[in-house]
């Protein structure tokens, strides 16, 4: 027996009981997300289907049943892995609150979690982040619904968290790309040819591209679109209008705005706020 495709279906949410946290309930047939990232610890159970995606250079399928973390900042892609596509859940959890929640579990300070590119296959840590998500989208009980956050969260710091290897970069080459990343993101809404980016630290266009794709796993021009998706969450989250924050954000019309943020988030900007 086929099993029946699955639809493009996404909502974004959030909950008084994680301030600036955000929850996504979705399934999708034949979306695909391009590269980006998330300043948050990405936190999916996958319900049903399968959902493969590029990551640290690698490609990975996540299975119904797995916990397929991303660490905040990292590029990352997604797509089906299976016919009919994949439904999930996700947590975008802010970096703060995973801190907390990693020094309550340790009882002292700890260094910033970090979690292997592997897929989680731990089937008990899968049901306590699927019930913990459930709750907090029911808002029926808070205090249940807390407290199965905390769990969630606590049981995947402790079983599955390590710490940041330390970047095996030169410091040239860091200085370089903290300077591009600089001239990127000084006026999102002024051009910026690659020239241009590539005199601010004297290489020529071809190495410049080069050592940033590198570096930052993004070319210069995809990167500096991130930015500015990125940057537009907290003008939609107070209500300014999809064309206002499209303008101040650096895109050339709505639609182009619309159509880096759907590759991101999976939904229209409309949708999402």
């Amino acid at each position: 027996m086929t099993a029946s495709r699955f639809s493009n279906s996404a909502r974004y949410w959030r909950s008084p009981l994680v301030p600036g946290a955000e929850m996504l309930t979705a399934e999708y047939y034949d979306h695909s997300f391009t590269p980006h990232w998330h300043d948050a610890y990405t936190v999916p159970v996958i319900e049903a289907g399968a959902e493969q995606y590029d990551y640290r250079g690698s490609n990975f399928v996540a299975e119904a049943g797995s916990v397929p973390v991303i660490n905040p900042g990292e590029v990352h892609t997604g797509a089906r892995a299976v016919d009919f596509g994949w439904r999930y859940r996700v947590f975008y959890l802010p970096v703060e609150f995973v801190q907390s929640v990693a020094d309550e579990v340790a009882g002292r300070a700890q260094p910033m979690p970090w979690f292997s590119a592997d897929v989680i296959r731990d089937a008990d840590l899968a049901q306590r982040v699927q019930i913990a998500h459930r709750a907090l989208e029911a808002g029926a009980d808070p205090l249940g619904a807390e407290h199965a956050l905390l769990d969630a969260v606590s049981t995947l710091l402790a079983r599955h968290a390590g710490q940041r290897l330390p970047a095996q970069r030169m410091r040239l080459d860091t200085a370089r790309v903290n300077a591009m990343k600089a001239r990127l993101t000084d006026d999102l809404t002024a051009p910026l040819s690659l020239a241009e980016l590539a005199q601010t630290v004297g290489l020529s266009t071809f190495h410049a591209a080069r050592l940033f794709t590198r570096e930052t796993g993004l070319a210069p021009h995809a990167w500096r679109n991130q930015m500015r998706v990125t940057r537009a969450l907290e003008a939609l989250r107070a209500g300014v209008p999809v064309t206002e924050v499209a303008a101040a954000s650096g895109f050339t019309d709505q639609s182009h705005f619309t159509r880096h943020f759907k590759k991101t988030f999976g939904v229209p900007p409309g949708r999402w706020r």
